[in-house]
């Protein structure tokens, strides 16, 4: 029998487990966080000072800053131009047009109203300088042609900007470190990729054709707003001192401009983002949309198809007649897609695929035909072939005894050193099939040559009289 005394001893024993067991557990979360803390804080590594220095060192642009841009440009042109991805990324690399974005953001995220008029003015003047050196490229070039280069700068979707964001991330991270990582810089560079969507918008300017232009420039917003948002965010996070002002009034004023400039730069940005996301929303859901409901449908012959995610109209044309319950099942089908439900459906049909569908298998008919008739006339052809050969070897050919006739030949044409006799089949006209005597003769090489004509004629009515046979042929070897 347990007693009370031992009921107790064992709930305690549990307890201490229990215990035990929470202990352990709190250690090893403490000590995860504190090697997820080690791991990724960056924050003693870091050196403000230094950082607003370079920073600061990189916004200026004169004299062999200019130069290099200018240069940078012509090189990622004539990269778009040749379609070459090496000769883009060496532009990148030489490219000076990270300086002010990134002077942009540190502006605002230490209230530095100076720096940011800089930044600002620095970047129009680049911006503006890159147009025009890659407009004038391509205007005067006289190779120019849409490259899958200069394609891939004008449709901008989320990517790019998971790309800007993440990418400027690291490179103010990078900038950050005590001791800058120039390969991460570089990376970035190449990365973000400013260079090429204001070498393409120079080259829409120059061809007229304002959706490139607007496409890239587009391209090139995103990652220069992104960018500078990721250089915010961090010092944000890092706490780099705020510029402080003598006068408390205007101290505040500019810590209300940099808030409201903050607000400004991050509101386009975050519209930016939702928009391209939609974007690519529906063009995922309208690509499904495509390959499910429509390709896989053979009784369907897509000819045209058209999105347009503004007026959000989805325009399909198709040869051939779409009747009222296809078109119903395709609304409907619509409607399983979650970014495409409000999307209008506009089908076109087709009417006259039907009769050029009579048409051509009335020409493939009439080939078939043709085809049949070419068939029956060799066949024809041959059988008579067979029927005369098979008559001419039952008839002519033994009407007479060959021995015979080649010694009386060497008798009348003493010359003759060799004789042969065949019976040939002639197709003059190709359709009928006639029978024709030839007589394969040698001459003695004594013998002329204008003589041997005279006896090849001779030998040939020789023949016809001895063998009552109107067509004889004699063959001289």
């Amino acid at each position: 029998m347990i007693h009370n005394s031992d009921h107790q001893e064992i709930n305690q024993e549990a307890n201490d487990s229990k215990a035990a067991v929470k202990a352990d557990a709190k250690g090893l979360f403490l000590s995860i966080k504190i090697f997820l803390i080690e791991l990724l804080d960056f924050r003693e590594d870091t050196d403000r000072e230094a950082t607003i220095s370079a920073i600061k060192a990189d916004i200026p642009f004169k004299g062999a800053t200019a130069w290099i841009l200018i240069c940078s440009i012509f090189v990622a042109s004539v990269g778009l131009n040749a379609d070459s991805t090496a000769v883009v990324i060496g532009a990148m690399l030489i490219s000076p047009l990270m300086g002010p974005i990134l002077g942009v953001g540190l502006s605002i995220a230490i209230n530095d109203i100076d720096t940011l008029k800089k930044s600002l003015i620095n970047l129009l003047t680049m911006l503006v300088l890159s147009l025009l050196t890659a407009f004038l490229f391509f205007y005067l070039f006289p190779l120019n042609q849409d490259t899958s280069e200069l394609l891939g700068r004008v449709r901008p979707d989320i990517r790019d900007v998971l790309i800007a964001f993440f990418g400027g991330l690291a490179l103010i991270i990078a900038r950050t470190k005590k001791g800058t990582i120039a390969t991460v810089i570089f990376g970035v560079a190449i990365a973000t990729a400013l260079m090429p969507p204001l070498c393409t918008a120079g080259y829409g300017l120059s061809q007229g054709n304002w959706d490139y232009f607007i496409g890239a420039m587009y391209l090139f917003a995103i990652n220069t707003i992104f960018i500078a948002l990721a250089t915010f965010i961090v010092l944000k996070v890092l706490r780099f001192p705020v510029l402080n002002y003598a006068n408390s009034r205007r101290r505040k004023n500019v810590a209300r401009i940099a808030g409201i400039l903050a607000f400004a730069v991050m509101l386009p940005a975050g519209w930016t983002f939702y928009d391209v996301l939609k974007e690519s929303q529906y063009k995922f859901d309208y690509k499904n949309y495509l390959e499910k409901e429509i390709n896989s449908n053979t009784s369907l012959w897509l000819q045209r198809e058209d999105l347009d995610t503004k007026a959000k109209t989805i325009t399909l044309n198709f040869n051939g007649d779409v009747n009222d319950a296809t078109k119903s099942d395709l609304l409907n089908e619509l409607n399983d897609y979650e970014y495409l439900k409000d999307f209008k459906l506009i089908i076109n049909g087709n009417s006259n695929r039907s009769t050029d569908k009579i048409l051509e298998l009335y020409d493939i008919a009439l080939d078939k035909i043709d085809e049949r008739d070419q068939l029956i006339e060799q066949l024809n052809f041959t059988i008579d072939s067979l029927k005369l050969a098979v008559t001419s070897k039952s008839e002519s050919i033994y009407n007479f005894d060959f021995i015979d006739l080649a010694k009386d030949a060497k008798i009348q044409f003493s010359e003759l050193e060799s004789f042969s006799f065949a019976q040939m089949l002639s197709a003059t006209n190709f359709r009928t099939v006639d029978t024709v005597l030839v007589a394969k003769v040698r001459w003695n090489s004594v013998v002329a040559d204008s003589l041997r004509i005279q006896r090849s004629s001779a030998l040939k009515a020789w023949l016809e009289q001895e063998l009552q046979e109107q067509n004889v042929e004699v063959l001289t070897q």
